[in-house]
């Protein structure tokens, strides 16, 4: 071999590392962030990621709490999973689904009936996807104050709750209307939730 063959081969070889570098994916700019006690870091800017849905007083339970007031629940996906469940049906690893929770108000402004969002941020909760870091691959996060949050307790009745009824993944993909028909046509939905849809076909 030439010194200049030598030298090509050299080259491109010197190459490689950076061509591997660049075809690598990049690491999502949204995903989870924890601090050294494995608590969440509340994701910034969720505002400005993809809006699924919003709830008005739901409740998935039987054993109503009287609060006196209404409440709406706003859902937001960080984009690289919903783009990611687009094309599968499903939820990527690392995905954060954040659940606000608002007042509602009926009396304001020119309204005369019906309700609409009000006030500030009443609270905040966070459906994280990481299979390395949980067992069952999901943890619920409730956020107070912006600050850092622990995992609530494997032994949440809100677990159980999701792996018995959600549609996708424990997620409650049923509740999120641009999402549900596309689950569906992918053959993704679990068969607790079809078995509660079976359930409650023949109940009416």
């Amino acid at each position: 071999m030439t010194g200049k063959l030598i030298a090509f081969a050299a080259a491109a070889l010197s190459l490689l590392p950076l061509r591997e570098a660049m075809t690598q994916p990049p690491a999502s700019p949204n995903g989870p962030v924890y601090n050294a006690k494995g608590e969440l870091l509340p994701p910034a800017d969720y505002r400005e990621w993809i809006y699924l849905s919003s709830g008005l007083d739901m409740s998935y339970s039987e054993r109503l709490l009287a609060m006196g007031h209404s409440m709406f629940s706003n859902v937001f996906v960080n984009p690289e999973a919903y783009r990611a469940f687009q094309r599968t049906g499903t939820w990527p690893d690392k995905t954060m689904l954040v659940m606000e929770v608002r007042g509602a108000s009926g009396k304001g402004s020119i309204n005369k009936n019906g309700h609409y969002q009000s006030g500030g941020v009443m609270g905040v909760e966070v459906h994280v996807k990481d299979s390395t870091r949980f067992n069952g691959g999901w943890a619920f996060f409730a956020i107070a104050g912006g600050a850092p949050a622990a995992p609530i307790p494997a032994s949440a009745e809100c677990y159980s709750c999701h792996r018995q009824h959600a549609a996708v993944d424990t997620t409650f993909v049923q509740f999120y209307p641009t999402l549900i028909d596309l689950a569906t046509k992918k053959g993704t939905l679990s068969a607790a939730y079809l078995q509660d849809q079976e359930k409650g076909a023949a109940e009416r």
